[in-house]
C-alpha cells in the first residue's frame, strides 16, 4: 500500500510486499499506463517542447527523488518500456515513512506493543499534495496536466472529474482513467486480527483500490491492519 502515490497516473499496478516485525517494510512493483493516457502525456511533451518519446515514469528520476523521503532506506526503479516502470522499494520503518512536519495528520501510524502491532494509513486532501511533491514533483505536474482535483486543491466529485476529461479529453481516455485500480498484496509477520479498506486471509492482506478515489480524494482514504 504504501509505495502506491508514485503509481498515480497509471492504469494498471501490482505491489507485493513483506512487512516485518519492528516496522521494516520490503515492496516491489510493476506499474504500467494505459495506452490512451501515455498517448495524452507524450503529446502534451511535444508541445513542450520536451522529448515525447522519453519514458512518461522515469524509473531512475523517481528513485532519486524517493530515496530523499523519510523512512526510505533504498529504491531501485526500472523502465520496462516508455510507459511501464518495474522496481522495489525498500522501507527503515513504515512509522517514519513520508513523515510530514507539521502535518495535523501522519500519513502513516505504526504502533507496537505486546497486545499486537497495527498500522493506520490515512490520506486526505490536506497531506496528498505534499506527499506527491516529496515523492516526485514529476508526477505532480503530470497530475496538474490532467487537471487531477488531489493536484489541484479543488473540490469535485469522481463523476464530474470523468466528465470534466471527456469534454476536454476524450471519451475513451476518461474511461480508462474511471476503470484503472490499484491492487497491493501485503504478507504481514502475524495472522491479521482486522482490516480497513481490504480483505485478508492469514497473515496476508490485499487492498484494491479504485484510481479516481485518489486522484479526487473525494473521501479522505483510510486503510488500517491489525496484527
Amino acid at each position: 500500500m504504501l509505495p502506491l502515490l508514485i503509481l498515480f497516473l497509471s492504469c494498471t499496478a501490482e505491489i507485493n510486499g513483506v512487512v516485518h516485525e519492528g516496522g521494516a517494510a520490503e515492496f516491489t512493483l510493476n506499474t504500467a499506463m494505459g495506452a490512451r493516457t501515455a498517448a495524452l502525456i507524450h503529446s502534451l511533451r511535444s508541445f513542450s517542447g520536451a522529448a515525447s518519446n522519453a519514458p512518461i515514469l522515469e524509473g531512475p528520476a523517481i528513485a532519486q527523488s524517493m530515496i530523499l523521503a523519510p523512512g526510505v532506506r533504498d529504491v531501485t526503479l526500472g523502465n520496462m518500456d516508455n510507459d511501464a516502470l518495474e522496481g522495489s522499494i525498500s522501507i527503515s520503518n513504515v512509522g517514519d515513512f513520508l513523515a510530514l512536519p507539521n502535518a495535523a495528520t501522519q500519513f502513516i501510524t505504526f504502533t507496537e506493543s505486546s497486545e499486537g502491532s497495527a498500522i493506520v494509513i490515512i490520506l486526505d486532501r490536506a497531506s496528498a499534495p505534499q506527499i506527491i511533491s516529496t515523492l516526485s514533483p514529476e508526477i505532480n505536474n503530470y497530475l496538474q496536466a490532467l487537471m487531477a482535483p488531489v493536484a489541484l486543491g479543488i473540490n469535485m466529485s469522481a463523476q464530474d472529474y470523468v466528465n470534466l476529461l471527456a469534454s476536454i479529453f476524450t471519451r475513451p481516455l476518461a474511461d480508462e482513467i474511471a476503470a484503472a485500480r490499484i491492487r497491493s498484496v501485503i504478507d504481514f509477520p502475524r495472522p491479521i486480527t482486522a482490516i480497513q479498506g481490504g480483505t485478508f486471509s492469514g497473515n496476508r492482506a490485499v487492498f484494491d483500490v479504485p484510481l479516481l478515489d485518489i486522484l479526487v480524494m473525494e473521501q479522505t482514504l483510510r486503510y488500517e491492519v491489525r496484527w
